[in-house]
């Protein structure tokens, strides 16, 4: 009777913003960690996500989307940080969209076409198709462009074909014992996970009034039997910005509160009193040192 052996590593997801990388990481995890809305540039740090199972541990980065034509610290902060992550993975995932290529994904193509590993390129959101043959024309040109690599249709979404993705995984990885508790999901710390989730509510509540210049600082954490206390302030860069965000009579900012509370007591599991406050703080999206009070580092 032969064992299986035991393999584990590095697989980073990259493509240009928007096209679904944190959504199939969330569903590879069969658990939410990155947080997802249709506004491009939502993930703006590298997410690690864990999958153990009987014989693979899958330790993915979940990456910032790499993007053109931005150059505030924070797109540079962004850009670094995916393009970081190609270097000493086991394999690449690179999402592209089911029928439309852009110079932001070429210029994605690039970086990758650098990488010394295992290369699948994910077609995704094939759920969307009509007809799939008409995915044929759009396969022959992704083969065309990086031939070695192994290209598949997925909906993360919808879970397509997302089995055989872990397939393809799992054959690139080495063999290793394991590098994380098998019941650890993610490197990121319960603060930074709030202050993603009031992120992603902000985003989803505002959608095209919502500026880029917010991030979301966690001031207070206390954890207690029966309650976790959690302060957090929402940073923007004018008082217009600041109005928007808080509504009329503080409607807004009650409906995005309420909605964080939801996620945070389902992630927590733990009952969650949330305050919220917002504070103008000009030009902090171009200022390195604020970038890094802010949790935007290497």
């Amino acid at each position: 009777m032969t064992t299986e052996v035991f393999r584990a590593g590095y697989i980073a997801i990259v493509g240009r913003p928007n096209v679904g990388k944190s959504t199939l990481l969330n569903h590879l995890l069969e658990q939410k960690i990155s947080i997802t809305s249709r506004k491009p540039q939502t993930t703006r740090n590298n997410v690690m996500g864990i999958k153990t199972t009987e014989s693979t541990q899958m330790i993915f980065v979940d990456t910032p989307g790499i993007h053109l034509g931005q150059d505030k610290a924070i797109n540079r902060f962004m850009n670094k940080s995916a393009t970081t992550a190609l270097v000493d993975v086991d394999a690449v995932v690179f999402v592209v969209d089911k029928q439309h290529w852009t110079p932001e994904d070429e210029h994605v193509l690039q970086h990758v076409m650098q990488a010394k590993c295992k290369i699948i390129l994910a077609i995704n959101k094939v759920d969307q198709l009509d007809d799939t043959h008409a995915l044929l024309p759009h396969v022959q040109m992704l083969n065309e462009k990086l031939a070695h690599a192994e290209i598949l249709p997925i909906s993360a979404l919808r879970n397509t074909n997302l089995d055989t993705l872990e397939a393809l995984i799992k054959d690139a990885l080495p063999e290793s014992d394991q590098f994380y508790p098998e019941d650890q999901i993610t490197n990121k710390s319960s603060r930074f996970l709030a202050s993603e989730i009031v992120r992603e509510k902000i985003t989803r509540q505002l959608g095209a009034e919502l500026p880029y210049q917010m991030a979301v600082e966690i001031e207070q954490y206390t954890q207690t039997n029966t309650l976790l206390t959690i302060h957090a302030l929402i940073l923007v860069e004018r008082e217009g910005q600041k109005r928007i965000l808080i509504g009329d009579k503080g409607n807004k900012l009650k409906t995005i509160g309420s909605a964080a509370r939801e996620d945070m007591e389902l992630l927590f599991d733990s009952k969650v009193l949330l305050k919220l406050w917002v504070k103008v703080k000009s030009g902090w999206s171009d200022d390195e040192r604020a970038l890094k009070s802010l949790g935007y580092t290497d």
